[in-house]
């Protein structure tokens, strides 16, 4: 009698199965955009980003912890972490304010903790700047107001070769800055931005969109399509449509080589 062979039951995932038709179906569109391919350099200047940005989180983390705690006794401190930092010799060396010797102690540790990440953050934050002082197209693009050495290396280390992106309107749609839409009808009905892909980059333009229309506030006498926007709409709104020009731009600017015009940043 010939020998039989039974095949082996293998138990397959629903998930699974999704995710194989899933990729099966964006790899047969042609307009599917995939993950840029970074090289080793780009890849080690984003680990720097993403080291600094868990040490920054991590700060932040502690810092409300120590105003809360404190909060607890009656004493309030301003936000901020220099707040904390310059604060907290006066408050420890305050017989008035009776706080137990164990409180005392657990302060001076968090306070240590707190100083401890400041250091990682700024030692990290020198770092990117030193590449970005290394890359001629990080330092190209730092010449776009709202964008500094830090936003510039990341865009630089992320987007990679910018000639993936058909125009600037993908580009700034990969970032999520482009609205939502809900049409239906004939009629348009947009939304909020989309907040599609990387979160950091978009985090980065948006509060270095942020810096420049505080700074236009502030202004005597401005004109252009950004200062006409703050005063018609929300400084957020105006934030996000500087960040999403800022996208444009760099894209731009890395697609077809050339250097940023100030008349650019004017025009609606």
């Amino acid at each position: 009698m010939a020998p039989q062979f039974v095949k082996p039951y293998v138990k397959t995932n629903k998930n699974d199965m999704a995710d194989a038709e899933a990729i099966c179906e964006a790899v047969s569109r042609p307009n599917m955009r995939f993950v840029p391919i970074k090289n080793i350099e780009q890849q080690a200047i984003l680990s720097v980003h993403r080291a600094r940005q868990g040490f920054v989180k991590a700060r932040t983390a502690q810092g409300n912890q120590v105003r809360g705690l404190l909060s607890e006794f009656g004493i309030v401190i301003p936000k901020g972490i220099r707040s904390i930092i310059m604060r907290m010799p006066e408050i420890l060396e305050d017989i008035e304010d009776r706080l137990p010797d164990t409180m005392r102690n657990l302060l001076m540790r968090l306070t240590e903790n707190l100083k401890e990440m400041d250091r990682q953050v700024n030692e990290l934050e020198a770092q990117i700047v030193l590449w970005h002082k290394g890359s001629n197209v990080s330092r190209k693009l730092e010449a776009i107001p709202g964008i500094g050495p830090i936003t510039a290396s990341a865009i630089v280390a992320t987007v990679g070769n910018a000639m993936e992106f058909k125009s600037g309107r993908q580009l700034a749609a990969w970032l999520g800055l482009v609205p939502k839409q809900h049409s239906s009808g004939g009629k348009q009905n947009l939304l909020g931005i989309s907040k599609r892909g990387d979160t950091y980059l978009r985090t980065l333009l948006i509060h270095g969109a942020r810096s420049v229309v505080r700074f236009i506030e502030h202004k005597a006498k401005s004109d252009g399509w950004l200062s006409t926007l703050v005063v018609r709409r929300n400084k957020n709104i105006a934030a996000v449509a500087l960040a999403n020009k800022n996208a444009r731009i760099i894209w731009a600017m890395l697609t077809k080589d050339t250097m940023f015009r100030q008349d650019c940043i004017h025009q609606s």
